[in-house]
């Protein structure tokens, strides 16, 4: 392993990249938003036409499903430009359905492919301390390897069947997002209870209430800070895929559902790119309270 492109330089897929090149690394940056392809030029990324026939591995870190079949199949897709066995790592989050589809799609094209969703958010993506949740062949895996040791601190594998790694990363986003939702009613309620944030989360990180991201997302909140470390757009369709799967296997998820709406309606309401934890402005409009604001 010597040349990687990582396409998708938002805050995890930048925080991959930056990783990869301190482990020397040659690493092409690719993204629409140009800014960021300057920036990962700033940190030791490669400024030229990627060499896709000379790439060993590609990661892709983007939105959705959409985007990643365009990225490996579409019109300007890279599974033709890339050599026989380049690995690509998806680290989208994505629905064990559509992994599987990808998997054997490279599979035909004599591409190895990993099903690698992430966790960890922007903070340990920049420390190389990940999370992944890995299913591919026993090859991909082991190919693999040292870019995951390069780029994480845990990597939990779910065997050959690939879409497993997803399946658990939607387990994991259930409760990420119920709980992003969960601590925007709580902080907001006790607002009207004439509790100050600074308070609510003194006592309830002390309490059995409380969870990491109660304890990573109210300060957002008290700082009245919503700048995107993890958007409100992102959970519309990562509980999207979570409420199709459970759909899809006649498991019924109401808390779930519940959270989605209020995601939605954030969105709907004209915050979809700021923080996830601006979902509390909705608690706070129909409350008529009013929420910190930033100094």
């Amino acid at each position: 392993m010597k040349n990687i492109s990582v396409i998708g330089l938002g805050s995890m897929g930048f925080g991959i990249a930056q990783s990869l090149i301190r482990s020397g690394y040659n690493v092409y940056g690719q993204d629409k938003n140009t800014v960021q392809q300057k920036k990962l030029i700033e940190e030791g990324g490669l400024d030229a036409e990627v060499p896709f026939g000379d790439l060993d591995a590609v990661i892709i870190v983007v939105l959705n499903e959409a985007q990643t079949r365009d990225i490996i199949f579409g019109e300007e897709g890279i599974a033709d430009k890339l050599k026989k066995h380049t690995l690509v790592i998806v680290c989208t989050t994505v629905s064990p359905n559509f992994a599987k589809e990808m998997a054997t799609a490279c599979e035909n094209k004599e591409l190895l492919y990993l099903d690698a969703p992430i966790s960890g958010g922007s903070i340990k993506s920049s420390q190389g301390k990940l999370s992944y949740m890995v299913s591919g062949s026993n090859n991909a895996l082991i190919a693999a390897k040292p870019i995951l040791d390069s780029t994480s601190e845990t990597v939990f594998e779910f065997g050959e069947v690939v879409g497993s790694g997803s399946a658990m990363k939607a387990v994991n986003q259930m409760l990420a997002g119920v709980h992003i939702a969960a601590m925007a009613e709580a902080i907001t309620f006790g607002i009207t209870q004439g509790i100050e944030p600074e308070k609510f989360l003194e006592v309830i990180s002390k309490c059995a209430g409380s969870s990491w991201m109660l304890e990573n997302r109210a300060p957002h909140i008290i700082d009245g800070d919503y700048s995107p470390k993890s958007s409100i757009n992102i959970w519309p369709k990562d509980l999207g895929i979570v409420l199709d799967i459970a759909k899809n296997s006649n498991f019924s998820a109401p808390i779930t559902s519940a959270a989605l709406q209020q995601f939605i309606a954030a969105s709907g309401s004209g915050f979809g790119h700021e923080d996830d934890a601006a979902v509390a402005k909705i608690y706070a409009r129909n409350a008529g309270i009013e929420l910190p604001k930033s100094s």
